[in-house]
């Protein structure tokens, strides 16, 4: 019978890889305490550095939380007047 092969998280690949580049702990000792082969640690750490640039070059959260926000007080801004609208007409039909 055949095992399923098992899928991590981003953020579990994360986890390991930090704690792989904090070398407070060997391969070995990660690799007992994850569950995960040495081998695939050290991946995970590669990758990690190797992407870690990608982290300053993308917009901050912040900001795109604000532009929605303002998106989201100009749709209820126009659904105000639209009912108030309706109000006002609704007692003429």
């Amino acid at each position: 019978m055949k095992s399923k092969r098992r899928k991590f998280t981003a953020a579990f690949k994360a986890r390991v890889a930090l704690s792989a580049l904090k070398e407070r702990e060997t391969l070995s000792e990660l690799s007992k305490r994850y569950q995960v082969h040495p081998n695939l640690i050290s991946k995970w750490k590669n990758e990690f550095i190797d992407r870690s640039s990608e982290i300053f070059e993308t917009k901050s959260p912040e900001v795109d939380f604000e532009q929605e926000r303002e998106k989201l007080y100009a749709k209820i801004g126009q659904l105000e007047v639209e009912r108030d609208w309706l109000k006002k007409n609704l007692n003429r039909i």
